[in-house]
């Protein structure tokens, strides 16, 4: 698919929107009335490396499962998400933040959203996405002012895939003793 383009202002310093966005799981606030049931793939939510996986509540479509990892991040104006969505994961997505500083203190956010179908029928697939995910994107940086600028219109945070994790402990398995 060919990219897709949203922006918004933001009458917050660039440095504040960068911190933000560079922490992937403050995404599911912003976006979860089209991507839901969000799991974080490690958990170190923030910068290089940090990752989730959510579903797109796309009516109609069959493989809505898709993932994202935070593969950029250059302080402060540049955060580059790669991912794969798709029958079997076999789509590459790349998704970019671009912040610029605006007039009067304030940031300038673009995004792209880009796909990359493998076979014809993932093209079919896409038919009429194209649309649907413009508006998505651009209510969600709306939504994404509305929650810098007045902290209004927060949704949920996610949590690690695989639920609560077990706090450290003294124990190591030792053969034939731990039984």
């Amino acid at each position: 698919m060919d990219p897709i383009t949203a922006e918004v202002i933001v009458a917050r310093p660039r440095e504040e929107v960068y911190e933000y966005l560079v922490d992937i799981a403050n995404h599911a606030e912003f976006t979860d009335h089209y991507l839901v049931q969000w799991h974080l793939t490690r958990e170190d939510s923030y910068g290089v490396g940090a990752g989730a996986r959510y579903k797109l509540a796309a009516r109609g479509k069959r493989y809505t499962w898709a993932d994202s990892t935070i593969t950029e991040a250059v302080a402060p104006r540049l955060i580059v998400e790669r991912g794969r969505t798709g029958k079997f994961n076999r789509n590459l997505t790349r998704a970019v933040y671009e912040l610029e500083e605006a007039s009067g203190g304030t940031t300038r956010v673009t995004f792209t959203l880009e796909s990359k179908p493998k076979l014809l029928s993932d093209r079919i697939q896409e038919i009429g996405t194209r649309g649907w995910l413009k508006r998505k994107n651009k209510k969600s940086l709306n939504r994404l002012r509305s929650i810098l600028e007045e902290d209004l219109d927060r949704g949920t945070r996610p949590s690690v895939a695989g639920g609560p994790r077990k706090p450290a402990s003294a124990f190591r398995f030792r053969p034939g003793v731990n039984r």
